[in-house]
């Protein structure tokens, strides 16, 4: 599947899939129809062919969309886990900073929210794109960690709260290096070819099993090009879980008690 198809929006990238599917199906029918008009002989051997072809086709079909679908969802939602909870030990390590003197707050404020700002946009649109890797550092999360390592507790409740900043912030990296090892997995040419190859042999079946019949004909190869196309955009929007799944969460952690010149 093209790249530049997986980076469209989704009404454009419906649009497309939509059109193309339907482009083949119309002329799958032009094809058929001619065969069987030009030639008598090719009309009676396209009647020939049994209906019976198209059920364990359409379960063929069906077979390998659920199975494509299956990890291509599962990748999302593996996705959608990571941004949460890297949002979410952030968030632990904003509220936590809030028992240390203002100095020390300030600085953990800034690098946490410089870390968002580099996430959403630098690495959001290149998760989007496959071309994140993990050879970029976080370098405002490490330098978090380094300083939330270097602070000195002055009681307990610091104490705790400094045990478990350092907590939160190895689960913040952890779920960046997840998020970012997802954004790079992709269905491979093998998945894609066999689907669409499916779908295409199920249409031309349909096509020589009704080239007798023009209305029953045309109205099969709509619905399951239908079908196909709603098949192939589902798996084809989820198939890059960044370019769906915002960093809507990670903005909200951005606090906003960081002074300007910080």
């Amino acid at each position: 599947m093209g790249y530049w198809l997986l980076n469209l929006p989704l009404p454009w990238m419906a649009l497309v899939i939509f059109l193309i599917t339907y482009l083949i199906a119309g002329s799958i029918d032009f094809v058929v129809t001619t065969l069987a008009v030009t030639n008598n002989e090719r009309a009676k051997g396209f009647k020939a062919v049994s209906p019976g072809i198209l059920p364990p086709l359409g379960i063929l079909f069906a077979l390998l969309v659920g199975f494509i679908a299956v990890e291509v969802w599962a990748n999302y939602d593996k996705a959608k886990t990571a941004v949460v909870t890297e949002a979410s030990a952030l968030r632990a390590v904003v509220l936590l900073v809030g028992a240390f003197p203002d100095e020390q707050r300030m600085s953990i404020y800034a690098l946490v929210n410089r870390h968002i700002d580099e996430s959403v946009n630098k690495e959001w649109p290149e998760m989007a794109q496959q071309r994140a890797t993990l050879a970029a550092l976080p370098t405002a999360l490490i330098e978090a960690l380094h300083d939330t390592l270097g602070l000195k507790p002055a009681d307990d409740a610091q104490r705790a709260a400094q045990l478990e900043m350092v907590k939160e912030l190895h689960t913040a990296l952890d779920a960046r290096r997840q998020r970012i090892v997802i954004s790079e997995s992709a269905l491979g040419t093998v998945k894609w070819v066999g689907i669409l190859l499916q779908g295409l042999c199920t249409l031309v079946a349909i096509a020589v099993v009704h080239s007798d019949n023009r209305i029953a004909r045309a109205l099969t190869l709509t619905l399951f090009a239908i079908g196909v196309a709603m098949s192939v955009l589902l798996i084809a929007a989820y198939s890059r879980p960044f370019s769906s799944i915002g960093p809507n969460l990670l903005k909200q952690v951005t606090t906003s008690e960081v002074p300007c010149g910080w």
